[in-house]
C-alpha cells in the first residue's frame, strides 16, 4: 500500500510517498480505509527526529495521529458496533511498530475507533480525534465547575480553538487571546472575551478578570508569563512541547497548580471520542480543514504548517 513516510529525519524534503505492507485486521480490531490523515505539528516534530518517535532500522517512519476513513475489514471477536463501510475516525499513537496514520490503511484496536460526526466529510473528521482529545484532556484535568474562568492562548488555532468551544459547553466564562486578524474566528468559535495575544497578554486577560481567571488552557505554550493571569488557587494545563521543567520551576508560583496534559493518555478511549463525536453533530465544535493534498504533496503541507498561520488543519487525502 501506499504511504507518506521519512528513511532518515529532518525538514519537509524528507518525506515521501513509500510502499509498505498492507496490514488486516487481527483479533478484536478494524482495519479502516483511510480517507483523510491531518498534519499536525507533532507530526513536524516527529519528522525532524524532536520526539521518542524515531526510526527503526531500514523501515520507513510514518508520521500521523489523525485519521479518518471506512471500515474495511473486521477481525474476530470484536462488538459488531463498527461495521464495513461505516465512517469513522481515530487517534494514533505513532510510538506503535506500524507508525501513524500517513497510510492508504491502518488497522487498529475497536476500542480506538469511532464513527465521524454524522454530516462531516472523512477531511472534516480527520481534524478531530487528536487536537479534540488533548482539549478535553486539558479541561478534564482541570475539573473546573460550571461557571468557572477559563483562559485559552492559541485560541485560533487547532487545540485552542477546541479548547474554547469545549470551556463554552461545560459552562465556563472563556477568556481567548488573538492576533488581530484572528479576532472575529475566535468569537465565533463562542469566547466571552478576546484579547491580543503576545507579550502581556497575561496582564490583559486580568482586565477582564482582576482577581485572576481559575484556570487556564495554554495552547500557545506561553508558559511562565501566563502564570500572572491565574488567582491564587487556580490551575495552569500545559500541553507537551511546552517549556522545559526547570524554567516553570523557576517562575513556578506555589499557589498555581501545574497540571501536565498528555493526549495518548485517552488512547482507546472511545467515550472521549463519542463524546466529541456528539458535541460536533450539536453544532457546539467546529471542524476547520484549512487545505487538502494528495500525499505527493506532503512535503508543501509540512512546509504550510511550519511556516505559521494555518487556521484549521491541512489534511493529506489517500
Amino acid at each position: 500500500m501506499r504511504a507518506v513516510g521519512l528513511l532518515r529525519h529532518g525538514g519537509p524534503e524528507v518525506l515521501r510517498v513509500v510502499e509498505v505492507p498492507t496490514p488486516h485486521a487481527g483479533p478484536g480490531e478494524v482495519r479502516i480505509r483511510v480517507r483523510a490523515a491531518a498534519v499536525n505539528p507533532a507530526d513536524t516534530l516527529i519528522r525532524a527526529g524532536a520526539t521518542a518517535v524515531r526510526l527503526r532500522g531500514t523501515d520507513p517512519l510514518l508520521p500521523g495521529l489523525d485519521v479518518a476513513g471506512t471500515i474495511d475489514e473486521v477481525g474476530p471477536g470484536t462488538s459488531g458496533e463498527l461495521a464495513p463501510g461505516d465512517l469513522v475516525m481515530a487517534m494514533i499513537n505513532p510510538t506503535r511498530p506500524a507508525g501513524g496514520g500517513y497510510a492508504e490503511w491502518v488497522v487498529l484496536p475497536e476500542s480506538w475507533v469511532a464513527p465521524a460526526p454524522v454530516g462531516s466529510s472523512a477531511a472534516e473528521a480527520a481534524t478531530l480525534p487528536m487536537n479534540g482529545l488533548t482539549a478535553l484532556r486539558a479541561l478534564d484535568q482541570l475539573r473546573l465547575p460550571p461557571g468557572s474562568s477559563l483562559a485559552v492562548t492559541g485560541a485560533a488555532g487547532g487545540v485552542g480553538g477546541y479548547a474554547v468551544q469545549l470551556g463554552k459547553a461545560a459552562g465556563h466564562h472563556v477568556l481567548a487571546d488573538a492576533a488581530p486578524g484572528d479576532a472575529e474566528l475566535v468569537a465565533a468559535l463562542g469566547a466571552d472575551v478576546t484579547v491580543t495575544r503576545g507579550p502581556g497578554v497575561a496582564e490583559r486577560f486580568r482586565e477582564h478578570v482582576p482577581d485572576g481567571v481559575d484556570a487556564a488552557v495554554d495552547a500557545a505554550l506561553v508558559g511562565p508569563a501566563l502564570l500572572p493571569a491565574i488567582r491564587a488557587g487556580g490551575a495552569v494545563a500545559l500541553l507537551r512541547g511546552g517549556p522545559a521543567p526547570a524554567e516553570l520551576a523557576r517562575a513556578a508560583r506555589p499557589d498555581v497548580t501545574l497540571v501536565a496534559t498528555f493526549v495518548h493518555d485517552y488512547d482507546g478511549r472511545r467515550d472521549k471520542l463519542d463524546l466529541l463525536r456528539r458535541l460536533a453533530e450539536g453544532g457546539g465544535l467546529t471542524l476547520r480543514v484549512a487545505g487538502r493534498f494528495p500525499p505527493e504533496e506532503s512535503v508543501r503541507a509540512h512546509r504550510l504548517l511550519e511556516a505559521g498561520g494555518v487556521r484549521g488543519r491541512l489534511i493529506i487525502e489517500f
